[in-house]
């Protein structure tokens, strides 16, 4: 008789727990509007609290008019920079442009030729794991979630560093540096071991190489035969600069700037924030977009019928299709209204892409989903300001088509998204702020301790 796994059983007492639990957490929301509580720290339009200053990065999505605040097409600074800018600057140059912005957004300035070769033979430096690592951490006890075995691995490397707990900056901007560098590797011999294990494929490990850049190297480290075409290198390279930075306040960058207020290690900071960039509605959106398109491709018939696919849309919307949930998933943004800067950037490398792979078909899908779902969606929801597709509408589509395996999706956003996390930690403990502690209104009354005797 096989052994009862107590880890993944939710007996009829914890169920009824739960719903003790539940009835005791609820609040009425108006409550929520009667002490003007924002939110998800955010007013209705979408703006958020302020909490912080950054040097970082800028989010743009407003413009002034005779006074007032109006949408406007949405841009992306990195330290001042125009996104699109430094995209088409080292693209026209044919470069990779991963570890320069990587130098940007640490450093405040773009690196001379110089600079930027010094600072990629630093990054490559640390592709090393330590000894026996991926023996003794990554293919003990796979899980099936990437995430969660990246977090796994960035809290273990902590009892491979002797300074571990040294907040001084040199020393924090070193562990950054590494993590960066290592992101790509744990994340995908991770997914190695889940697959070989879990899957029953076979274990495919490649030795890391230090003459290859960071996109290069996660299609060489993921395909067995290491092969991969120049345009694939250079729409994974945009795509990770792309999903690099995106301001403070988004959940876990603001998870870093928290954690790190309390001045714990770095590895605690980094594991925190990969716990909420895993979530379906942070880092794993993209994900929900490929799903939903499968589906989509197999409801609509014809797949160039402005009618039909708006009355799928419509289903979408009315918790009729797909997960049932009333969302189109990669429509919308907390910020942005009439356009995703990142959208719009990595749209027209998209189509490259999809030409070379013969699925001009499907992009077209996308194309129209684009254009009809902001019609559908404000014929049906009350609307506060635009919608958009945003980032995460054609980054799925991307990684569908470099053949990427679903569960690195969301780590291929980490692998990225580090620099941004490592910029902010630095800020934040630059700046010796104080621990953040926001307030909670309690709503409960205040009631007499009862003796165990007198309880019902």
């Amino acid at each position: 008789m096989a052994e009862e796994n107590i880890y993944s059983k939710v007996t009829p007492e914890i169920t009824s727990l739960a719903q003790l639990g539940e009835r005791a957490d609820m609040i009425d929301s108006e409550l929520f509007t009667k002490f003007d509580v924002k939110r998800g720290l955010r007013d209705l339009n979408g703006k958020g609290v302020l909490t912080g200053l950054t040097h970082i990065s800028d989010i743009r999505a407003t413009k002034e008019v005779n006074g007032e605040t109006v949408p406007a097409d949405g841009e992306l600074f990195y330290r001042g920079y125009n996104v699109r800018d430094l995209i088409k600057g080292f693209s026209d140059e044919k470069r990779f442009g991963f570890e320069e912005v990587t130098y940007l957004l640490l450093f405040g300035q773009l690196p001379s030729r110089e600079q930027l070769e010094e600072f990629k033979q630093l990054l490559f430096f640390y592709r090393s794991l330590p000894t026996s690592f991926v023996r003794d951490i990554i293919m003990k006890a796979p899980s099936k979630d990437m995430m969660n075995t990246l977090a796994r691995s960035v809290l273990t490397l902590y009892s491979y560093d002797d300074r571990a707990d040294d907040t001084s900056l040199p020393n924090v901007l070193r562990q950054c540096l590494q993590l960066i560098s290592l992101f790509p590797l744990l994340s995908i011999y991770g997914y190695q071991a889940y697959n070989h294990y879990h899957e029953g494929n076979s274990l495919v490990i490649h030795t890391p190489r230090t003459d290859l850049s960071t996109a290069e190297h996660i299609l060489y480290l993921l395909r067995p035969d290491s092969q991969y075409t120049e345009l694939e290198a250079r729409l994974l390279d945009v795509c990770l600069v792309l999903h690099m930075e995106h301001g403070g306040g988004n959940n876990s960058s603001f998870t870093t700037h928290v954690v790190t207020s309390s001045l714990t290690d770095t590895y605690s900071v980094m594991a925190a924030a990969i716990g909420s960039l895993k979530g379906p509605r942070h880092g794993g959106a993209n994900i929900k977009v490929v799903r939903m398109f499968d589906e989509m491709e197999h409801e609509i018939s014809d797949w160039e019928d402005d009618a039909e696919v708006s009355a799928y849309l419509d289903r979408l919307l009315n918790k009729d299709a797909f997960d049932k949930a009333g969302l189109i998933y990669g429509v919308g943004h907390a910020i942005y209204s009439k356009s995703d800067p990142r959208a719009v950037v990595l749209k027209s490398f998209v189509k490259q892409l999809a030409e070379e792979k013969g699925l001009q078909k499907e992009f077209g899908l996308y194309e129209r989903v684009e254009r009809l779902a902001p019609q559908v969606i404000s014929g049906e929801r009350k609307m506060y300001k635009g919608v958009s597709v945003n980032v995460d509408f054609y980054s799925g589509f991307v990684y569908k088509m470099l053949d990427l395996p679903m569960e690195l999706y969301t780590p291929i956003f980490a692998m990225a998204r580090i620099v941004g996390w490592s910029a902010h930690r630095m800020e934040e403990l630059a700046n010796n702020g104080k621990i953040i502690r926001p307030a909670y209104k309690p709503v409960g009354p205040h009631i007499a301790y009862v003796p165990m005797d007198e309880r019902k």
